[in-house]
């Protein structure tokens, strides 16, 4: 007898995930890859983090933490939020999790029945679509484009069709880089309360913006999840830790959640963290190094036929319109794969409808790559 899968694991995969499988395979026969598919830090986590752990590791028992973490950690992340955004944030509302991955579970399963509609920007983090359906949540795309810098805004909102229930934003953005300004987040804020809608935003690539600072949606919206990582800023992909900021009504239904989903974030990546906030100017240079990959690309790309180009003022992608270059931006990825050995993500990833037009460029990685990378595509291009 066939035993049944259930029908919510039935979920597309993550993409980049498969693209860097198969760019990990052409490294393994030998031949070079530039890996601009990742959206990850090519530097090592910040020095003081590394000798904290290294500490922690001979002197510590690091057993099990409470499950919303270690009290210095969150004290930490509440001091940051004074400091950088001037908000207060009470550290009872702040739940240490493992990456930001876990802190949108507990978002969502806090704050969402079965059925429920959550409205998302398309093209977005494909995990939150993901997420959302394996909980049997309703995903409610918001067909976002250049007119409204790749973000949602309440006008578009008003146009869907239905109640909502929830909306994720994210500023600055996966796959475009775009951000919100104050007055759109205010604005935002003030449509979602007014409708009684659930606001979830998404900003784990704070840190990482180049013209001006992002701003929390802590500042105008104090019943707000608020989900953030070391993963990108802080350079702590692996390390699996983030934080989420939850509305004090939830307090013991996330905490029971985080008890019986998690036990409690890594124990080890929790001490090292606290030192994080402490890395600023060995964190900043990398932002840096993201601004002249991105300048970079930004002159180089369009000589190589990418000329519709998404404004990336944070993070570090930018997403390229090739409607003039190919209609399967899945199959045209593999081809610059195994023409060029430069990896790219296809917009199928963050736009099931429209993005097989698209494609994502992370710069992430070194200056001299994306200098090769784009002589490759320029090559690839005149051919």
């Amino acid at each position: 007898m066939t035993l049944k899968a259930s029908q919510r694991s039935a979920i597309e995969s993550f993409i980049v995930m498969d693209v860097m499988r198969a760019a990990n395979a052409r490294e393994a026969h030998g031949e070079d890859v530039l890996h601009l598919e990742v959206g990850q830090p090519s530097t090592r986590a910040p020095r003081k983090v590394l000798e904290a752990a290294r500490d922690a590791l001979t002197s510590q028992l690091l057993g099990y933490t409470d499950a919303f973490g270690v009290p210095h950690l969150k004290e930490a992340v509440a001091r940051h939020y004074q400091s950088t955004y001037g908000v207060t944030i009470d550290p009872a509302r702040i739940a240490v999790t493992t990456g930001s991955s876990g802190g949108f579970v507990l978002a969502f399963l806090s704050a969402f029945d079965v059925g429920d509609r959550v409205a998302l920007a398309s093209p977005g983090y494909p995990a939150y679509r993901n997420i959302l359906m394996a909980l049997g949540i309703d995903v409610v795309n918001i067909n976002v484009g250049p007119e409204t810098n790749y973000q949602p805004t309440p006008d578009l909102l008003a146009d869907l069709k239905g109640d909502l229930d929830g909306l994720i934003i994210a500023s600055p953005s996966n796959p475009t880089g775009t951000m919100i300004d104050a007055m759109g987040l205010k604005a935002l804020a003030a449509y979602c309360n007014e409708q009684g809608i659930r606001l979830i935003s998404d900003e784990i690539y704070h840190g990482i913006t180049y013209e001006a600072a992002a701003h929390s949606m802590a500042e105008y919206a104090p019943d707000a999840f608020v989900v953030n990582s070391f993963s990108k800023y802080y350079a702590m992909t692996g390390w699996r830790l983030g934080w989420l900021i939850f509305p004090e009504p939830l307090a013991r239904p996330i905490e029971c959640l985080a008890q019986n989903l998690f036990i409690s974030p890594p124990t080890l990546s929790q001490i090292a963290a606290i030192s994080a906030f402490d890395c600023e100017e060995e964190l900043n240079a990398s932002v840096a190094r993201y601004k002249i990959n991105r300048d970079l690309l930004l002159e180089e790309l369009p000589k190589a036929g990418f000329d519709k180009l998404s404004q990336a003022q944070g993070a570090f992608y930018i997403y390229a319109d090739v409607s003039h270059l190919t209609d399967n931006s899945l199959e045209f990825c593999k081809d610059i794969l195994n023409a060029t050995g430069v990896a790219i993500t296809p917009g199928v990833d963050f736009d099931p409808e429209r993005g097989h037009h698209y494609v994502r460029f992370s710069f992430a990685g070194s200056t001299e790559d994306m200098r090769d990378a784009a002589a490759r595509l320029y090559a690839f291009h005149q051919k």
